[in-house]
């Protein structure tokens, strides 16, 4: 950031709109990656509020810290994080059941046969246990440890993947300093009015309220659910997916840490929607995602406050949504990051990694003071194209069912886009599982879900079927007794913060 442009070569000026996760991440690349040749500065507003609830996260925010040179014990302890397995849905099957889905491989492939068709063979043979069991993630999250680095039996167990829960108003204090340490300026101030160029329809400057203005070349759009710039000023139409996606509220509140630091989250199935508990260092996150059709907000704020551990530390608040996307998400000079280009329910931890994709995305196509509409066309296609994977998986959770409530009942009968019933109907024939492109969740992402929530293959590939019964249970037996003892030899994941990355406890904790 610190270099001068080319002699005579005006710099493109970069303006981030609005703070929190996304706007800071957003600054903290910028700021990183681009040098000579970019300016960049973000507005914001200590008057407006971020939503703040998104806490959890998959294993690809590892390679964002990583890309930017940020000390993994440094960055836990300064937002008060602790480690992620994976995510326990509990009662989304039944109520009663219990599932974990993990980050890492399922069992180990033999060959060209992928673990699957072994274990759905013995599942319609009536003794394969849940996926679970013969995945190292799972075991170790339901033992409550914690290991990082090569295994101990390093030849036939892989590396243990993981993510992170962190407190999200932290990370963006973190990333901050980050981004100003590296020449980002940050403009504290309400954007008043937006000013367009009158033939090209571009934006070409933010006017404060106190009377600054603030040019620019290309604006990213980082103002979450309000869309200052791709929704109110340009205009993007948005795509509503609710048909699809029934909830269109959350209630979120904030309870002390009173039980052991569990390395998952948890996301537990209720009369109408799901309610999420995600452990940090100095307190517990919670919340509450439902269909106001289906049920008061009065009752879920009972229902909320009534199974979260420890007394709630304020008020719940409530955050209405409506699930979909932007049609453009790139359009004149504007990107939109984050929230402002589309949402997604939190219920497999994917809100910060749209984020830092559309941050790569960005620096892939490296928009400078001319841009070109081929470049729109291509990542408003990509961004579409993972929004809507990522929407299927979501949808897969509350189709696969057996629940007996009226809401579970209306997402059983729902009509599933193409993409998802094809993925469904290939695996429910013969076992097989397709990843398409650079969608995100992977075949064993695919299938934990679909087989933990009742979905079984009538035929398993050919290589499965011709083992004897017995090599294939001795197969299966051998994987979940060498991932127990695998796991054995961990610390648990209290001993491991304790040991690496324990936070200071603050004084108080804030609302």
């Amino acid at each position: 950031m610190g270099e001068q442009a080319p002699q005579g070569e005006a710099r493109t000026r970069i303006i981030i709109v609005g703070g929190g996760t996304a706007g800071w991440m957003t600054a903290a690349a910028f700021g990183h990656f681009l040098e000579a040749g970019y300016e960049v500065a973000l507005v914001e507003s200590d008057a407006i509020g971020t939503i703040g609830v998104g806490e959890a996260t998959i294993p690809h925010i590892r390679l964002f810290n990583q890309a930017l040179g940020i000390d993994e014990d440094a960055f836990l302890r300064a937002t008060q994080g602790t480690f992620k397995l994976g995510i326990a849905f509990d009662g989304w099957l039944r109520e009663g059941h219990s599932y974990i889905h993990a980050f890492g491989d399922v069992g180990r492939d033999v060959g060209l046969c992928a673990f699957q068709h072994y274990w759905s063979r013995a599942a319609r043979l009536g003794w394969a246990e849940g996926t679970g069991a013969y995945t190292l993630n799972t075991q170790a999250a339901l033992a409550g440890k914690m290991h990082r680095g090569a295994p101990y039996t390093p030849q036939n167990v892989p590396v243990m993947p993981y993510a992170y829960h962190f407190d999200a108003g932290l990370y963006a204090a973190f990333l901050r300093k980050f981004a100003q340490a590296r020449g980002v300026v940050r403009h504290e101030g309400m954007i008043q009015r937006v000013e367009r160029d009158g033939q090209s329809g571009d934006i070409t400057a933010l006017h404060l309220a106190d009377g600054r203005q603030i040019a620019g070349d290309l604006f990213v759009d980082c103002s979450g659910m309000r869309a200052l710039l791709i929704g109110e000023a340009l205009g993007a139409e948005y795509q509503d997916w609710r048909h699809w996606l029934p909830c269109d509220s959350a209630m979120a509140v904030q309870s002390p840490r009173v039980a052991d630091l569990v390395p998952y989250t948890r996301s537990i199935a209720q009369d109408v929607g799901w309610q999420w508990r995600i452990p940090l260092q100095h307190r517990t996150g919670n919340g509450r995602v439902y269909a106001s059709d289906y049920i008061a907000d009065e009752r879920v704020r009972e229902q909320l406050l009534g199974g979260i551990e420890g007394k709630a530390l304020h008020d719940p608040r409530v955050i209405r949504f409506v699930t979909g996307r932007r049609r453009e998400a790139w359009k004149h000079n504007v990107i939109a990051v984050g929230l402002s280009s589309g949402f997604l329910e939190p219920l497999e931890s994917t809100s910060i990694h749209l984020i830092q994709t559309a941050i790569a995305r960005i620096l892939k196509f490296l928009p400078g003071k001319q841009q070109h509409q081929a470049d729109r066309d291509a990542y408003n296609r990509q961004f579409a194209f993972e929004m809507e994977r990522i929407r299927d998986f979501i949808i897969l959770h509350y189709w696969a069912n057996q629940r007996d409530e009226p809401f579970w009942q209306a997402c059983r009968a729902m009509t599933l886009p193409d993409s998802l019933c094809q993925k469904i109907d290939l695996f429910t024939a013969s076992g097989q599982i397709h990843r398409e492109g650079e969608e995100l969740f992977s075949e064993v992402g695919w299938f934990q879900v679909m087989a933990n929530q009742g979905l079984l293959p009538r035929a398993s590939h050919g290589m499965a079927q011709t083992i004897s019964e017995g090599d294939l249970r001795d197969y299966l037996d051998l994987l979940k007794a060498l991932y127990a003892r695998e796991v054995a030899q961990y610390a648990t994941h209290e001993a491991f913060i304790a040991r690496h990355c324990a936070a200071q406890m603050p004084m108080m904790v804030q609302a």
